[in-house]
């Protein structure tokens, strides 16, 4: 008998969804590369637009914490309001309502339980890991008193992993979303493509001898 295919984890336009998640006002000051990490979800959301890929916007606790960055480019996504960590309670019916969805592109500020509780509902995540941050991935950046630690990043980024969620960047996963340069908006993604993207971080994550990748 022939073993199960592993997963490849292609990403097309038609079955994947974008979700952002928690890039707020009070966070701004607090969460590490902050600013870098919204312009590259912004840059996702443009993409997102450009294919017609449904996106997603929540903020937590928004009384407390504010609204959505300007900067994140978000005009004409109806934010959904939660308190609980993942997004995935709070959209439960959104998601319901896609029998055709496949893939999650995940940004934003809270990463690890959004993750867990999308795959265990059968479904594709992709970390896009230069748009997520936080002062600790787990358990929730609400906790402001938390000192931020990189290790808490690469430790969070591991166990996504590890529990089958993809570690894409934002240019390999806006390659295969137009997986074709006669693609009608090739050219005005490619003027995207083209933008500086801003370091977040994640050099220092990856480079040598790194037992959890």
């Amino acid at each position: 008998m022939a073993a199960a295919r592993t997963s490849l984890g292609r990403v097309l336009p038609g079955s994947s969804i974008l979700f952002l998640c928690d890039m707020q006002e009070r966070f701004r000051h607090s969460i590490v590369y902050f600013p870098q990490i919204v312009s590259v979800a912004a840059r996702m959301l443009r993409v997102a637009r450009l294919l017609q890929v449904p996106a997603l916007l929540t903020e937590q606790y928004p009384q407390g914490l504010g609204p959505t960055v300007p900067e994140l480019g978000a005009e004409g996504l109806q934010p959904v309001s939660k308190t609980c960590f993942s997004m995935v309670p709070t959209l439960q019916r959104e998601l319901d309502s896609r029998p055709q969805l496949q893939s999650v592109l995940l940004c934003g500020i809270e990463a690890q339980h959004t993750t867990l509780d999308l795959l265990e509902r059968g479904l594709q995540v992709h970390i896009v890991v230069d748009a997520c941050s936080s002062r600790s991935m787990d358990p929730c950046p609400l906790f402001l008193g938390l000192a931020y630690s990189q290790v808490d990043r690469l430790t969070a980024l591991a166990r996504m992993r590890q529990s089958g969620a993809f570690l894409s960047t934002s240019e390999g996963l806006i390659m295969q979303l137009v997986r074709d340069a006669a693609h009608p908006k090739f050219r005005e993604i490619q003027k995207i493509i083209k933008e500086p993207v801003p370091d977040s971080g994640l050099l220092g994550l990856f480079q040598g001898q790194n037992p959890l990748f």
